[in-house]
């Protein structure tokens, strides 16, 4: 029996996983086909935005390159304009301190650079020096006589008619002084005499201009000694170096005398034009070949071989042998704008803020080198001929009306999916639900059947036999006759029992179960139910206690159906005593309830059992249940019973100790 019933469920649970499976598959599809529709829609709808956004923006956009076009003309105009009305140094520094661009070249009208220049008017290679000149450098150089050194650069300075002579001289004569400690005369040799009219403007063999070497000499050794004049000389050699007007000075000796100031003054000094003198100094002595030529000499472009005059290229931005440096030329060939790549990419703001007054958007000018690393930009155009292969990339920023439409239908979509997925997820539990209690009824259906199948099978099987018995006169005496039919009488109570309860479980699961409520007295039930069971206890020798109390109140019930109550439990506490059977039955008021309570000694049951004895068709103990008889409708019929009645049940139990289960009605009158 065991194991056709373990095949049985193993069955079961074989035709149960398909249907799950089918359950889960209409779940899962749907949910699936609505999320990737979903996303299909926000998708779409990020994309339709974006169009729209970038159809507004495009025409305001495609105005910036034609301003980037006279932005860049204008600086050549500019620049042009620098070049013809002033000298090459003065247009260097005009052009720098007006932020036309970072750096310019200055050439000459024979394509020789002029500015930045690296010699002076006049250098010492064409200088006559004194026959006394060697004497001199023997007392300085050999003799060690500074002193004597000192008087004879002196005569030589005073008897010279050149002045490269004379200044060269003076400049011996102070480098002896120091060395003696004259440090007083050295320093009016180097500070007012070499800064006169006549030397100003001498230069040594590298076109250096010694007046300014003699000044910065003057001012190392003024903080040498810590005097106060250290100032006067510093903010003089200051002009000197930040005049571009009248005191030409190379390139390279500019930018040295400057980074020795600033060096000095420890930042408080600062000059507008040295990032420019650097870089053109550093752009002119990188290169190697004809400056002018690659400076002007225009770009071929990919897509055409055709020539390109030089008209042409003088509108663009180049490329130039230093890495983040473009140039422009200017249009009459004269000079060459530098700009750095930072300050190119600067160029497009101001025009943006003219096109783009609100602070929505972001536009970037990107130079070709970037290009690639640009971070999904909304739109991006051609920056102009003027930039060829920069790109002008347009980001959003702040709050954007049509953006917070898009996120507003996207929230829709976004809910409206939600909702549909917890509808399908609330259907399909529904469903679920209610597919498992159908096969829950189902099995309960066939367990129903297979239990009344044989519970019937067994009382008819049994009177079937001795009624063949009977009539076959195989009795050996008349009481053994008397035997057998208290024994077809006995089948046939229990018979009776099995059907009974069979319909009355039928009506109850119909709610066709009609009851004649009517007051009962609680003494008159519990005689009835001791009445009709009684001589069976008594023949299977059971100790029976009964206990009524009297003047007990009166309750509202069919007294059948509470005499069935009494008798389900008085027949499981029989049932589940086994050989020491001892069975109380106690009726007592307990306030303004009447309480039947009927305990027994029996097998008792643990805790996880108590919670569902009172399910339909539940058997703790199949093998017990088998062998005293019943199917695990008693308990259910009679908890059902109770609750009709407005009353209430308690079980206490314990495992080998046995069970006391109470039935509590209302009494007549009470406010339950």
């Amino acid at each position: 029996m065991i194991r056709r019933r373990a095949t049985t469920k193993l069955a079961h649970g074989q035709r149960m996983w398909p249907l799950l499976l089918t359950l889960l598959t209409m779940v899962l599809v749907p949910t699936v086909c609505v999320l990737w529709f979903m996303g299909q829609a926000i998708r779409n709808e990020r994309l339709a935005i974006r169009e729209k956004l970038s159809d507004v923006y495009r025409q305001q956009l495609e105005k910036v390159p034609s301003l980037l076009n006279d932005h860049l003309a204008i600086l050549a105009q500019k620049l042009d304009q620098a070049v013809e009305d002033s000298s090459p140094a003065q247009c260097f520094a005009k052009t720098v301190k007006a932020g036309i661009c970072d750096s310019v070249l200055i050439f000459d009208p024979s394509g020789k650079l002029a500015y930045p220049v690296t010699s002076g008017l006049k250098s010492m290679e064409d200088t006559h020096f004194s026959p006394d000149w060697p004497i001199a450098e023997r007392a300085e150089f050999l003799e060690l006589d500074f002193e004597k050194a000192a008087y004879l650069y002196e005569q030589i300075a005073t008897t010279s008619a050149d002045p490269a002579s004379a200044v060269r001289a003076l400049q011996a004569q102070a480098r002896c002084l120091v060395k003696t400690n004259a440090i007083e005369e050295a320093l009016h040799i180097l500070t007012k005499t070499l800064t006169e009219n006549e030397y100003r403007q001498v230069r040594d063999q590298l076109g250096r201009s010694i007046c300014a070497d003699g000044m910065l000499r003057a001012l190392e050794i003024l903080r040498e000694t810590g005097s106060a004049d250290c100032q006067d000389v510093q903010r003089t050699l200051y002009e000197i170096t930040s005049n571009y007007e009248d005191f030409l000075l190379p390139s390279r000796q500019r930018v040295f005398l400057m980074q020795r100031l600033m060096a000095v003054s420890s930042g408080e000094l600062s000059f507008p034009t040295f990032q420019a003198e650097t870089l053109a100094a550093t752009f002119a002595d990188t290169f190697a070949g004809d400056l002018a030529i690659a400076v002007f000499q225009p770009e071929p472009t990919p897509t055409s071989k055709q020539p390109v005059t030089q008209n042409q290229s003088t509108a663009k931005l180049r490329r130039t042998h230093l890495p983040g440096i473009l140039s422009l030329p200017s249009a009459n060939s004269k000079a060459v704008a530098l700009f750095r790549q930072e300050t190119v990419t600067n160029l497009a703001k101001p025009l943006v803020k003219q096109q783009f007054s609100s602070g929505d958007v972001l536009v970037e000018l990107v130079p070709p080198s970037e290009i690639l690393m640009l971070d999904s930009p909304l739109l991006t155009i051609q920056a102009g001929k003027s930039l060829p292969g920069w790109q002008l990339a347009l980001h959003l920023e702040g709050n954007n009306p049509l953006a917070n439409a898009a996120d507003q239908r996207i929230s829709y979509y976004l809910w409206m999916g939600i909702t549909v997925v917890i509808i399908i997820a609330a259907l399909s539990l529904l469903v679920t639900r209610m597919v498992t209690r159908q096969m829950k009824l189902t099995r309960l259906k066939n367990d129903l059947i297979a239990t009344v199948s044989h519970e019937l099978k067994t009382p008819l099987a049994s009177m079937r036999a001795l009624v063949e018995t009977l009539l076959e006169g195989r009795c050996r005496n008349e009481q053994q006759q008397t035997e057998y039919l208290e024994l077809v009488a006995r089948e046939n109570l229990r018979l009776s029992r099995l059907i009974d309860n069979f319909l009355t479980f039928s009506r109850m699961e119909r709610n066709k179960r009609t009851f004649d409520l009517v007051n009962v007295r609680p003494a008159d039930v519990a005689r009835s139910a001791v009445d009709s069971v009684r001589e069976r206890f008594e023949s299977a020798g059971c100790a029976f206690e009964v206990e009524i109390a009297d003047d007990l109140p009166v309750i509202v019930g069919d007294q059948d159906a509470l005499v069935t109550v009494l008798l389900n439990l008085l027949d499981n506490a029989c049932k589940y005593s086994e050989d020491d059977k001892h069975i109380r039955l106690r009726v007592f008021a307990n306030g303004r309830d009447v309480s039947f309570e009927v305990s027994d000694r029996g097998i008792g049951m643990p805790r996880r059992v108590v919670r569902r004895i009172f399910d339909r068709f539940y058997q703790a103990d199949r093998k017990l249940s088998r062998k005293a008889g019943g199917c695990g409708l008693g308990l259910s019929i009679t908890r059902f019973l109770v609750d009709v009645h407005g009353g209430r049940i308690e079980v206490a139990s314990r495992p080998d100790e046995g069970s006391t289960f109470t039935v509590v009605f209302p009494a007549v009158g009470s406010n339950h």
